[in-house]
């Protein structure tokens, strides 16, 4: 394939990408995330096999470049997701009041006895 194919193709994929993404529901928002971040896993290990195989010095600079792109993906995903987990759950309940000095004394010395 030529450069302006692929150029043609990554411009539709990107245009494409970018329609579907954002005529998603927020309540379908967390589940592709968590299959996006397994996607990107495989993306870094891909990276990872590619680093650790290249013979040339800008192939290992890129390979490198791509590890690290990967992992903050990877990371900022995991962020991101475990964000909008903490939104669906309710709200944490309030502390217990603390004892008064007296019935921690008493609950002390009870255990203390056994």
């Amino acid at each position: 394939m030529d450069g302006i194919s692929l150029l043609t193709i990554t411009v539709l994929a990107v245009f494409v990408g970018f329609e579907v993404v954002s005529k998603v529901s927020s309540t379908l928002h967390t589940p592709l995330m968590s299959g996006a971040n397994a996607i990107h896993g495989i993306i870094l290990v891909g990276a990872i096999i590619v680093a650790g195989q290249a013979t040339h010095p800008w192939v290992l600079a890129v390979a490198l470049l791509a590890v690290v792109l990967a992992t903050a993906n990877l990371v900022g995903g995991f962020v991101v997701t475990d964000r909008m987990l903490e939104m669906f759950r309710g709200r944490k309940p309030d502390k217990p009041a603390a004892p008064t000095p007296g019935q921690g004394e008493a609950r002390e010395n009870t255990e203390a006895r056994r």
